[in-house]
């Protein structure tokens, strides 16, 4: 049987009926098997196809707005995969096809990545051809270079852990020993957070990272490691992270004090489970979070876990009462939510230098959750108002404080006083009791500290930079599910600061731990301030 691919007319020539009637029999079976693949591969594409367009109606479709934002993300994420293995098969598929060529002026143009980072290590692999020499069969000269094509791929080496082996000489006086001296001289130890133990203060600080950071549990830890062929057991990484927590302390209260000396300070709080042994289940907790002002060019938060709600642990972090023995309580501007709590920690009669300021993304949800029922278009309206407000809020983010100032007296001042004439109106026309009547009155009774930001600069005007400073621990407390005891809750609140302070200045967190962790046995107490994040990245020194 003739090869039927390379099958050319002048082969016909000098075949006998009998062989071009097996020809043909083979031919037609052969067409009816591509007829089928062609059929079975255009049903294919067009599901694939249908599928995609599908996965695009879902992605920007109505339905995603029914979901809260994690499962928004999952869901997001899953149509990313889904799109790209669709989207592989569907050019598997059309490969196989032969699709007349397409002309240079009509190819499509490769999606614009993304630049790779400048600081990542390159590894350089050359290609060049074999034999350099014109491969004309009446030339074969050398063949002159005259550029190159650059292309770059991201690639991975995972966590590799090494070594270090510390070799001190031991030096003795030959001269003293033959007179019956002894003398030894050798350079001491230097002292480390974990003394006695085998990590160094860059695997302490991959510990800290991985557990308060990235929220990876002990025991994923210990499995991870081991992968390595490095026994870390968790009670192992438990006892590390522990001492580190208690070493960096004193970094922690520095760091406090720092937050505190801003005259703009946010403050909001959230829940977190803690274990009750005792009761043989878990109790509520609060991670209470304060920062600097949003406007502040130096950034800092810092996170006091607290057994409770009440008003006694915001009064005693910022300073506690003014008839106390102590330093001067915290004076300036407190951005916070209309929580009860805070009435003594702001109560002018107490603390006259304390100002109220309140956020305007808690009166505007008021009037959002009425929206979202459909059946009421006052609020509507009101938001729409709000939006006029923080438009004009979103012009003013590069500028300092007296021009911010300035420009809201200009520009927002009379949308805010059109928004308080009409919501006095609109007060007057709907019932007691009701969520429309609730949701006005939130903004009504708490009018001056809503609008304090107009006069002040530096008072942004809401509390959502700090709301994004609390995402940390609510993606922890969804790994970890709970505090194993209040020292614990303490002790991640610690690590939680510095880490969450050192990615608001700029700083890779686990270099800016392993140097601190490596820093502090022998750094003077009295100048802990150094350490801190917005003042580490002009004394690091790179290994």
């Amino acid at each position: 049987m003739h090869d039927v691919d390379a099958l050319q007319s002048q082969d016909l020539r000098g075949l006998t009926p009998q062989a071009l009637e097996a020809l043909a029999q083979h031919l037609l079976v052969r067409v009816q098997q591509q007829s089928r693949e062609i059929v079975w591969r255009d049903a294919k594409i067009e599901k694939i196809t249908f599928e995609l367009a599908r996965l695009k109606r879902w992605k920007f479709g109505a339905r995603t707005e029914a979901m809260d934002a994690q499962q928004r993300q999952l869901f997001l994420e899953t149509l990313v995969e889904d799109e790209a293995d669709l989207q592989a098969q569907l050019a598997e598929l059309q490969a196989r096809q032969s699709p007349p060529p397409v002309s240079p002026e009509k190819a499509p143009q490769p999606p614009r990545r993304q630049a790779l980072p400048e600081h990542l290590r390159r590894v350089e692999h050359h290609h060049e051809p074999a034999d350099t020499h014109c491969p004309a069969v009446d030339c074969g000269e050398p063949m002159t270079r005259v550029g190159e094509d650059v292309s770059e791929r991201l690639d991975i080496v995972p966590a590799e852990f090494f070594v270090h082996r510390h070799i001190r000489g031991k030096w003795v006086c030959r001269c003293c020993q033959r007179q019956g001296v002894d003398r030894l001289v050798q350079e001491p130890a230097e002292p480390q957070v974990i003394e006695r133990g085998i990590p160094a203060s860059g695997l302490v600080a991959y510990t800290l990272i991985s557990r308060f950071a990235d929220h990876v549990p002990y025991y994923r830890q210990e499995a991870i490691n081991a992968r390595s062929g490095v026994h870390t057991p968790r009670s192992t990484l438990a006892a590390w992270a522990g001492q580190a927590g208690a070493a960096l302390h004193p970094l922690y209260e520095a760091l406090k004090r720092f937050v505190l000396g801003s005259a703009v300070v946010q403050a909001d709080e959230t829940t977190v489970d803690m274990l009750d042994p005792g009761a043989g289940k878990t109790r509520k907790a609060y991670v209470w979070a304060y920062a600097r002002g949003e406007f502040d060019p130096q950034p800092g938060v810092v996170y006091d876990f607290c057994l409770g709600r009440g008003s006694k642990y915001p009064l005693a972090f910022l300073g506690g009462l003014p008839t106390e023995n102590r330093d001067p309580p915290w004076s300036g501007t407190l951005v916070c939510d209309r929580y009860g709590g805070y009435d003594s920690v702001l109560d002018p009669k107490v603390f006259p230098r304390r100002v109220s300021a309140a956020c305007a993304a808690h009166a505007r949800r008021k009037f959002d959750e009425l929206a979202k029922s459909g059946k009421s278009t006052l609020a509507t309206q009101a938001i729409v108002r709000f939006a006029a407000i923080y438009h004009a809020e979103k012009s003013f983010a590069g500028m300092d404080g007296p021009t911010r100032t300035q420009a809201r007296q200009r520009i927002t001042a009379p949308l805010w006083q059109e928004l308080h004439t009409w919501l006095k109106l609109e007060r007057g026309r709907v019932a007691d009791g009701g969520a429309t009547a609730n949701a006005i009155d939130y903004s009504l009774n708490h009018w001056p500290a809503l609008t304090h930001h107009l006069l002040d600069g530096a008072v942004p005007v809401d509390n959502n930079y700090l709301e994004r400073q609390i995402k940390p621990w609510a993606m922890g407390r969804k790994a970890w599910l709970f505090c194993g005891s209040e020292l614990a809750g303490q002790r991640a609140a610690v690590v939680m600061s510095l880490v969450q302070s050192a990615k608001l200045n700029g700083l890779e967190p686990w270099a800016y731990l392993r140097d601190v962790l490596g820093r502090l046995p022998t750094h003077l107490n009295s100048r802990i301030d150094d350490l801190l994040p917005h003042r580490w990245q002009s004394l690091h020194i790179p290994d």
